[in-house]
């Protein structure tokens, strides 16, 4: 079935079934491979990204869901979005990254909880980002969300 996406701002037209995963389409039609495979059950929320704004786990979310109408947006354009920018920064600031695999949906979740709650605490941000990381850098990923909301909160300020 042919089926028009909207991707980082264009117009895609891809030939997939309806119950075939975003996650599925983003990689291997349309070449985008930042989001990636974990698990496939929506737990670990390495393939987050954003359907209109709101951090979604892709290899759940059927293409039919998010067809035509809904704008995604993936770790490829991350760094055009403020509050992405900001937390990619950051990121490599408190040397968040080891393996680096699961990065891309936490960057995705972390910027969807600043567009949400600019100045999170540290619950705030265990409640909002579910994601796994075998590594275990989660102290150094809260400092850099902390970091980034800060950077936002001053650049922001009258």
């Amino acid at each position: 079935m042919k089926t028009k996406l909207t991707v980082n701002g264009r117009t895609h037209e891809v030939d997939a079934d309806a119950d075939t995963p975003l996650l599925w389409v983003l990689r291997d039609h349309l070449g985008l491979t930042g989001t990636k495979y974990g698990c496939g059950i929506a737990r670990c929320g390495a393939c987050t990204v954003h359907v209109d704004g709101r951090a979604v786990r892709s290899c759940r979310q059927e293409l039919q869901t998010v067809a035509a109408t809904a704008k995604i947006t993936t770790i490829e354009t991350l760094d055009q979005n403020a509050r992405g920018k900001a937390l990619q920064e950051a990121w490599i600031e408190h040397s968040v990254p080891q393996c680096g695999y699961c990065q891309s949906g936490f960057l995705m979740a972390a910027t969807s909880l600043l567009e949400r709650t600019p100045n999170p605490t540290d619950a705030q941000i265990d409640t909002a980002i579910s994601n796994l990381c075998r590594c275990g850098t989660y102290p150094r990923m809260h400092a850099a969300i902390r970091s980034a909301a800060r950077r936002l909160t001053t650049s922001e300020a009258p």
